[in-house]
């Protein structure tokens, strides 16, 4: 019975003091964790929600500057590749496969959605709006002194309190809703690299 106190006291105590961390200190910790980003990979969700229209998302595979990105729209689909130097874009209902060389200074969705990621707090107070078992809630509305207008005013943002990733991070502007979700760290680098061995059949179409 004593262990079993002594058990039940070490839980608690440990509970406690994971309650006790500030929302600093939270997305503080999220930010070393996603520093790993660079170095091992990620892989994410972007669901872009519009009126009328509904909702689609994209999967983005990305590590250093390769990137591969699915991207599902009712019954069709398209795959996009980068290595930072070659593009390669597969459009499923075409059976085709276009190649074109990456435009320098052109920045990707992908690379444009890891930005919002890097520091996506900065610029924001930020306030616990709630938590459960697995994760912390937080609402970061746009400081008064960020003068950035393409800044949304509002973020939802939700960590795992397993992991310290992200879980969703969530804004709206003009309708239209985008959510970064299912976030997972390491991707291997065949799973970023077009291979024509996959896309049997398909017609290579080379711009470069």
């Amino acid at each position: 019975m004593k262990r079993f106190f002594t058990l039940l006291l070490t839980a608690l105590l440990a509970s406690t003091a994971l309650s006790a961390q500030t929302p600093e200190e939270i997305i503080a910790r999220m930010d070393r964790e996603t520093d790993r980003f660079d170095a091992e990979g990620f892989s994410m969700v972007m669901e872009i929600r519009l009126p009328i229209l509904g909702a689609f998302a994209t999967t983005v595979y990305t590590r250093g500057d390769k990137y591969k990105m699915v991207t599902a729209i009712k019954d069709e689909s398209v795959i996009n590749w980068s290595d930072g130097k070659t593009d390669w874009e597969y459009d499923a209902s075409k059976n085709e496969v276009t190649i074109e060389t990456h435009k320098a200074g052109t920045t990707s969705d992908a690379e444009n959605n890891k930005k919002m990621i890097d520091g996506v707090t900065e610029g924001y107070d930020v306030r616990l709006k709630g938590q459960t078992d697995e994760v912390w809630q937080f609402r970061c509305t746009r400081s008064k002194d960020n003068t950035n207008k393409d800044d949304p005013k509002n973020i939802d943002l939700v960590v795992s309190k397993s992991t310290y990733l992200p879980v969703s991070i969530k804004t709206s502007a003009h309708g239209v809703t985008v959510t970064l979700r299912d976030f997972a760290v390491g991707i291997a680098e065949k799973d970023i690299t077009f291979d024509p061995a996959q896309y049997p059949g398909a017609k290579i179409t080379d711009k470069r």
